[in-house]
């Protein structure tokens, strides 16, 4: 039995009372309950390529919303689905369908350039504020609704029980229809805001138009049978025809992006789908006789995944003599060589990868999870140096500490593994198993070190009230 768990005895209540009790209970709940500590958020895909060629997409539009020095990441969430969102000021996230669908860099910029516009106009607070004022307000429009019923109960009038019930029901109706409306405007202010972005960077709005469009044509039928002032986005209809004035008056509406950008578009999406896709939806997409770089990309990624490793070296290998100076084809000969148990063979390609890639952390890490993998005592201090190096860049990566514990652990260095170890269960949120460990960290440093000041810290912490039992 937990903390808040205890019998209460009870007591005689009439109907209408214990309503009251039912609407003030569910109207506070709605209004201050937080969201769990522990919830898991939804799946995420890292990768050093896409990330990159995000971030490049991304920069010029936060230049000209003003946000350059906000540090807003893209985060990949791993769904089929065509789908982005903003949830805070800091995180554009969008899904790979989006990514695997969108045909051109300009249509997925669009996409980001809208949620963009989300962030700059400061669309978050501004909703929680909405929020909070709406559920003030139901809180008190449902009290004076449960007290008429109560009223009504102790006369035993009829109209005055209706007038009540009505009470409870309309301003509900009235707060929510009000907040979907204020949640199409917000949407409308996001194009505009978007357009304006893509126009001042000299880029085109024509793929945020088209990607919209196509939206808006696959739920057109949905649409004629909904009710518009339950959409939290405008009528599709008249959104993209909003859209359409806005766009087609930009002075880059016929721009393009260029080759090289396309080019490395395509690849993204063939790596999505090697990845994500089962092996014949892979060979569907990108069959045989399909000879270009992506589609060869896309079935090397597979062959490795399904069936056929030794082959799939060979169509790397391939990769690698077509663009000798692309890293992440030396990354995925790594990840290959690794993944197949072949630790030693695939330190050389990603050494080189690292060596290539503008951002190489995430490529550090897969490196230091080979040198250690080796399990050879000659490669530990170089592992202990990159491992170091990604986690300054990659600090909230539970693999790069594991795989540093490890390192730490093959050179017996136990006060510094048992840390790094505490360290990756915190980011994985085993907050139990990373006061332990890092107890036991302290026990291990001299009192006032960096390291027991660090492992102090992750001993302090406190369980989640969840876990606390009597």
């Amino acid at each position: 039995m937990t903390a808040t768990e205890r019998p209460i005895r009870p007591r005689r209540t009439t109907p209408a009372a214990r309503l009251v009790a039912l609407v003030t209970a569910t109207a506070l709940v709605g209004a201050g309950a937080p969201a769990h500590a522990q919830q898991k958020g939804p799946p995420v895909v890292r990768d050093a390529e896409i990330e990159q060629l995000l971030r490049e997409y991304t920069q010029p539009v936060l230049r000209a919303a003003g946000l350059a020095q906000q540090n807003v990441q893209v985060v990949i969430i791993n769904d089929r689905s065509f789908n982005a969102f903003v949830a805070d000021g800091r995180r554009i996230f969008v899904n790979g369908g989006a990514l695997m669908e969108a045909e051109t860099p300009n249509q997925i910029i669009g996409v980001l350039a809208h949620e963009t516009g989300h962030i700059a106009g400061g669309h978050l607070s501004r909703m929680r504020d909405a929020i909070a004022s709406a559920t003030t307000q139901s809180i008190i429009a449902m009290l004076l609704g449960a007290g008429a019923l109560v009223a009504a109960s102790r006369s035993g009038g009829t109209d005055l029980g209706q007038a009540g019930m009505a009470a409870l029901a309309g301003p509900s109706i009235a707060i929510q229809n009000t907040m979907f409306g204020y949640m199409r405007a917000q949407e409308e202010q996001a194009d505009r805001a978007g357009v304006k972005f893509l126009t001042a960077t000299g880029q085109s709005p024509k793929g945020m138009y088209e990607t919209f469009k196509r939206l808006a044509d696959q739920s057109l039928y949905q649409v004629r049978y909904m009710n518009p002032y339950l959409q939290t986005h405008p009528l599709p209809t008249e959104r993209v025809a909003a859209l359409e004035g806005l766009a087609k008056a930009s002075p880059y509406w016929d721009h393009k992006d260029s080759p090289a950008l396309q080019a490395r578009h395509d690849l993204m999406r063939a790596k999505l789908y090697g990845f994500i896709e089962r092996a014949d939806g892979v060979a569907r997409r990108y069959p045989p006789s399909d000879t270009s770089l992506p589609a060869r990309y896309a079935r090397a990624i597979a062959a490795y995944r399904f069936y056929d490793p030794r082959g799939a070296q060979a169509q790397i290998d391939a990769l690698i003599q077509a663009q000798p100076q692309n890293p992440y084809f030396y990354e995925l000969k790594g990840q290959a060589l690794l993944e197949a148990g072949r630790p030693a063979e695939a330190i050389g390609p990603l050494r080189h990868a690292v060596q290539l890639a503008p951002n190489p952390a995430l490529i550090q890490i897969m490196l230091g999870q080979a040198l250690v993998a080796t399990r050879d005592r000659a490669h530990v201090e170089e592992a202990i140096s990159i491992l170091q190096a990604a986690v300054l860049r990659e600090p909230d990566s539970p693999d790069a500490y594991g795989h540093l514990a490890m390192a730490y652990g093959l050179k017996n260095d136990l006060p510094r593994a048992d840390l790094a170890s505490a360290q990756a269960a915190f980011i994985r949120g085993d907050i139990k198993t990373a006061r332990e460990l890092a107890t036991r960290a302290k026990t291990r440093f001299p009192v006032g070190s960096p390291g027991w000041v660090k492992a102090d810290d992750l001993a302090s912490l406190k369980p989640p009230k969840s876990a606390m039992r009597r």
